[in-house]
């Protein structure tokens, strides 16, 4: 009869929650994504790593109210309300996109008590590389 092998990390084990209750972020990185639907907020540690994350739409709004600056407030306060318990107290801030929550995402984050190293825009812009798509006739 073959020895069955204990799987590490299993829930029998109770190992779970250990680790994301455990981590001390002292400093990290703060992403933020705001398209013209909806605006992402990412806050990773300095190598990366996601430690907390929100969207407009996880926040509850439907439709057309993702894009809005409120929206976007209120996506970065709820992703950066966890990574302050967890003792974050610099970062450094990456804004990407062309959408409307980029300045009320900032101000959020401004407000949260995070001291900000630098604030960078990311906006990927071509050197006049693919040829854009043909303007809409409304």
């Amino acid at each position: 009869m073959t020895k069955t092998i204990p799987r590490i990390g299993s829930r029998r084990n109770g190992r779970i929650g250990l680790r994301k209750t455990g981590r001390r972020i002292p400093k990290g990185i703060i992403h933020v994504q705001a398209s013209f639907n909806n605006t992402i907020v990412t806050v990773t540690d300095v190598r990366g790593r996601v430690v907390s994350w929100s969207s407009a739409g996880t926040c509850g709004f439907k439709g057309t109210r993702r894009g809005t600056p409120f929206a976007a407030q209120t996506a970065a306060g709820n992703a950066i309300r966890t990574v302050v318990d967890q003792g974050m107290q610099r970062a450094e801030v990456m804004i990407k996109g062309p959408g409307l929550g980029r300045d009320a995402a900032l101000r959020a984050i401004r407000r949260s008590g995070i001291l900000l190293n630098f604030v960078r825009d990311v906006t990927p812009m071509p050197h006049n590389g693919c040829r854009p798509p043909k303007k809409r006739r409304v």
